[in-house]
């Protein structure tokens, strides 16, 4: 027999699993705003959903809608989220602005940071933040220290 892989060939090490209030309709949303592609929907004998996987790019993501009486929570019902997905993109500014067409809430304009990226961050309408962000130059370590201190005063 084969020796089969611990980590698939389309896997990263880290991949994170989002459980969503409707994961369905947040498949359609990362749909539309990050040109997601589904590559797997287990829908369970009620209709929602036990096991979904999307990619962004070349990063899976999971996904699951919340089952409550397994202590499975979304955001929503949680009332906020400690998690932030960060996600780079060709166009930062494009993608923030194609995420709030879809729905999102901008919390932060997309603006050139002193790391060296565009970046913004939004809420998608399931609850779950993401940063957004196009790497434009690259800054050392000695040039991020100073402005760091710079920047926090």
């Amino acid at each position: 027999m084969p020796k089969v892989k611990p980590i698939p060939d389309s896997m990263h090490t880290v991949t994170p699993q989002l459980v969503c209030a409707g994961a369905a309709d947040a498949i359609e949303f990362y749909k539309k705003a990050f040109d997601a592609v589904e590559e797997l929907r287990m829908p369970g004998p009620d209709g929602k959903l036990m096991f979904a996987s999307i990619r962004i790019g070349d990063s899976h993501i999971m996904l699951a809608d919340e089952f409550t009486e397994l202590g499975s929570l979304g955001p929503k019902s949680l009332k906020s989220s400690p998690v932030t997905i960060h996600l780079y993109v060709e166009d930062a500014d494009a993608t923030v602005k194609r995420a709030v067409a879809a729905g999102a809430k901008m919390t932060m304009q997309v603006d050139e940071m002193f790391w060296g990226d565009r970046y913004g961050r939004i809420e998608d309408p399931f609850g779950h933040y993401w940063s957004i962000a196009t790497h434009v130059r690259d800054v050392s370590p000695e040039e991020l220290r100073n402005a760091m201190s710079t920047a926090s005063g």
